[in-house]
């Protein structure tokens, strides 16, 4: 039985003007369906149109032409008030800047989103400190970013990201401001969450070395999709 699509692209194009100069299109044409449980990487080089692709299939941004389905729903479509509550219920994300609110703990900013949600404190709490717990910050709630180091405020991110049980991660170069090691145990994490609880993941990045986690790998290159591979 095929999977449950969880986002589709369907003939997109983004451009942006430039006043008097030539518009600069960044993507062109793309097609691409996602179900539910795929870890897929999308992958190019610098100025590939990566950026541009993240923030599509993150319904953070709207095509120029073409339709972007979050779920069964059209993103065009909607306002932003509703495709913001949408996509804080569905895409969980992760960036390589981490984007953590340095005036708030890390438990407080992992119970932020949920807060947006209208979840309960108390559950918010409960859920954000057994999130952190597992990612082995049980002994770093009450510390803010600037306390922690960059592989712990990206494990901060992730918990964030986890918060609302999203049916998404989109990681955008996760491992892009950490070392090795902590680089592994990020990836290794999504691989788990993909496997064990059927997360879907995307991954953005210019890095080859990450590919290996993906079991399908879409590549980008001038704003085309240049070719597709999937492993068995």
């Amino acid at each position: 039985m095929k999977s449950k699509t969880i986002i589709k692209i369907d003939n997109v194009w983004k451009k942006y003007d430039m006043g008097k100069a030539e518009p600069l299109v960044v993507l062109k044409d793309i097609n691409i369906e996602i179900h539910k449980g795929e870890f897929v990487a999308i992958v190019g080089p610098s100025g590939s149109g990566k950026s541009t692709m993240m923030n599509i299939v993150g319904a953070l941004d709207v095509p120029s032409w073409g339709s972007v389905f979050l779920g069964s729903r059209n993103i065009s479509e909607m306002n932003e008030s509703s495709l913001a509550f949408l996509r804080g219920k569905t895409i969980g994300f992760i960036f390589q800047q981490f984007n953590l609110l340095p005036t708030l703990n890390a438990l407080q900013n992992v119970m932020l989103p949920m807060e947006i949600a209208d979840i309960s404190g108390s559950e918010a709490k409960e859920r954000a400190t057994e999130l952190l717990t597992a990612l082995g910050l049980g002994e770093r709630l009450s510390h803010k970013p600037n306390e922690l180091s960059q592989g712990q405020q990206q494990r901060v991110a992730i918990a964030r990201a986890l918060a609302n049980n999203p049916e998404v991660i989109l990681a955008d170069e996760p491992t892009g401001n950490l070392d090795s090691k902590t680089g592994k145990f990020v990836m290794e994490f999504l691989e788990k969450i993909n496997r064990k609880e059927g997360k879907t993941v995307i991954l953005i990045t210019h890095d080859i070395e990450l590919l290996r986690y993906a079991k399908r790998i879409i590549h980008i290159k001038d704003g085309k999709i240049e070719k597709e591979t999937k492993k068995r």
